[in-house]
């Protein structure tokens, strides 16, 4: 047997594997096609316990039913999707406060403290929806007519093509009277004889209806192809009509983007964003169970923030940089393998952190987990917006192409430096993220509903503090490549709260990330587009951190204080799957939480 599988074996088994020699992963992966398959099946017998709360069934209905009502109303943030959906979750709350509650068990009451948050919550949004449906109506005065026809469609009903062809035709003025309105308001003085009047927006909403233009074309198009051809008198009536009004949308998208927005042609995307302001932030926060304000929130930030500075006058101190920390970094980044090397290098540090987490029985990892991820290489363009790894089913490598212009390669490689990819490849990775998935996928798979990015990334950033802890990092340059992460996550929860409070603009972000945390522009700037123009949720770079701290506590709670060992404490987590980290801690302790439960674990001290 070879040492690699060995190492395996005994990890599988549980047992400590410290008198197994290390492995050598400088020749690739793993054998896995030498690797015993009976490694790879689970406890048959331990699976005959039930595992997953008494509400699972009940979690899994409202999930699929309300997926079910979003294909009948497909139109997205149409008035009838709203209403329906406003109907389907005010019954669905009602209906779940029929449940004795008394009766349930302690995981199958975590279960309806989070059917209930989620529900509240999905209400929530959809009264957010409603507001910005309003604020878009003045620029896409056509919005509700196209929903209609496309509703009516849905619904069976017989088509009467001449007064489809007038809808269209109504629509496409509509369309042409809103773009008139809105080149008159960018006038510094509007003409006095025009024919509407002037349309003042802000680039936020003019960025939001240019996106939801895409949507809204899809849906023509779709309601289009259903009748074209098929119903005897359509084509006579629509087929023109239809044409020009898409060729309009097209020309509006352009119009909204190049000048409202100030897109230039073949520029990259402008960051806009769209803040939820204070209000905002407040429901997002309930329904993350977390009782603390935004600015609370910044507070903690910047004391964890004054930990990092404080480990980067070590690191500098060991390099002989004194305390220059940015000497530190920039010798870090300059750190990185030659092209066509990365992904070697990539598996190495992955199996270098499996070997570590299983000698010191820190989480358990099934052989399959070790031998199920791929990997693939991150396009150009998509390094626009990601310059670093990405993961979770497999892992996505960052790293320069040969169709890049110099700049491009060199910003890609120091972003992507030995030091850096290492404390990266585990957070995608295992114990990080591909771990996590592996296992929501065998246990609870009805708690994805409650999924949030504090405990997918919490979790993630969490192992990198543990990691720390255990003596991961032996080089200074390994320090460095740890602590730049964890100074940009302080740094997000800071940079993202105070944009979506109105605060700060997207280039002061930027700004924040090359001053602060020591970002390249180019990797400052993907960043920041990646947190406020991708479908990424308000808070979800406040969950890294948070998150981390959340465990961090319920950490020291139980396995600090001898009640769990690490690898118990780990392996709870997640198998209970995902959801809030104070659930997760209920979760832990087994607690029977009441029915009028509210969030009051002040994880991070009463004052911040």
């Amino acid at each position: 047997m070879s040492p690699k599988i060995a190492v395996f074996l005994f990890a599988c088994a549980g047992v400590a594997s410290a008198a197994v020699p290390p492995p050598d992963f400088r020749a690739g992966q793993p054998a896995q096609a030498q690797r015993d398959a009976r490694l790879y099946l689970p406890d048959l017998a331990a699976m005959t316990k039930p595992a997953s709360s008494g509400l699972r069934e009940i979690v899994e209905r409202y999930d699929a039913d309300r997926h079910s009502l979003l294909r009948v109303y497909s139109v997205r943030s149409s008035p009838l999707q709203l209403r329906r959906l406003r109907e389907f979750d005010t019954a669905w709350l009602a209906q779940l406060d029929t449940i004795p509650y008394d009766s349930l068990d302690a995981e199958a009451r975590i279960d309806w403290q989070l059917l209930r948050a989620e529900i509240r919550f999905q209400l929530v949004l959809n009264a957010r929806e409603e507001i910005r449906a309003a604020e878009l109506r003045p620029v896409l005065p056509f919005m509700d007519d196209l929903a209609g026809l496309q509703e009516t469609r849905r619904s069976f009903a017989p088509v009467e093509a001449e007064k489809v062809a007038a809808t269209l035709a109504h629509m496409r003025k509509a369309l042409e009277d809103a773009q008139q309105a809105l080149a008159e308001g960018l006038k510094e003085k509007p003409d006095a004889d025009a024919k509407v009047a002037p349309l003042k927006v802000t680039k936020i909403v003019a960025w939001r209806a240019a996106n939801r233009l895409a949507d809204l074309t899809k849906t023509l198009e779709n309601w289009y192809a259903f009748n074209d051809g098929y119903q005897p008198q359509f084509n006579w009536w629509a087929r023109e009509p239809y044409k020009k009004f898409a060729a309009a949308l097209e020309d509006y998208g352009k119009f909204l983007r190049e000048k409202v927005v100030g897109v230039k042609p073949g520029d990259d995307e402008p960051i806009i964003g769209d803040p939820i302001g204070a209000d905002g932030l407040a429901a997002d926060l309930a329904h993350e169970f977390v009782p603390y304000t935004p600015d609370e929130l910044i507070a903690v930030a910047n004391k964890e923030f004054a930990w990092c500075e404080a480990e980067w006058k070590k690191v500098a101190h060991d390099m002989g940089l004194g305390d220059d920390w940015k000497a530190a970094l920039e010798r870090t980044k300059q750190d990185y393998v030659p092209p066509g090397e990365q992904p070697a290098l990539v598996a190495k540090l992955a199996y270098e952190a499996v070997d570590f987490v299983t000698r010191h029985e820190l989480v358990t990892v099934p052989p399959l987990a070790i031998d199920d991820w791929p990997m693939r290489m991150m396009t150009p363009k998509e390094q626009r917006t990601n310059p670093f790894f990405l993961g979770g089913d497999q892992i996505i490598v960052s790293f320069p192409t040969d169709g890049m212009d110099h700049e491009e390669k060199m910003g890609s490689l120091r972003a992507n430096n030995i030091h850096f990819s290492r404390a990266t490849v585990f957070h995608e990775l295992i114990p990080g993220h591909h771990l996590q998935a592996f296992m929501t996928d065998r246990y609870n798979r009805h708690r994805t509903l409650f999924d949030t990015p504090f405990w997918t990334e919490g979790w993630a950033l969490w192992w990198e503090m543990q990691l720390w802890d255990k003596g991961f990092p032996q080089t200074p340059e390994d320090r460095a490549g740890m602590l730049f992460w964890r100074t940009h996550r302080c740094a997000r929860i800071i940079f993202s709260l105070n944009f979506h409070t109105g605060k700060w603009t997207p280039q002061q972000c930027i700004d924040f990330l090359v001053a602060r945390v020591g970002h390249d522009v180019h990797t400052a700037t993907g960043e920041v587009r990646r947190s406020f123009n991708g479908d990424y949720s308000p808070l979800y770079q406040v969950g890294y951190m948070m998150g981390a701290i959340q465990l961090r506590e319920a950490h020291r709670e139980l396995v600090t204080s001898g009640q769990m060992t690490d690898r118990a404490f780990h392996d709870h987590i997640l198998r209970a799957g995902p959801m809030p980290i104070e659930l997760v801690r209920a979760s832990l302790k087994g607690t029977l939480l009441p029915k009028d439960f509210r969030s009051s674990w002040k994880f991070a001290g009463e004052k911040p």
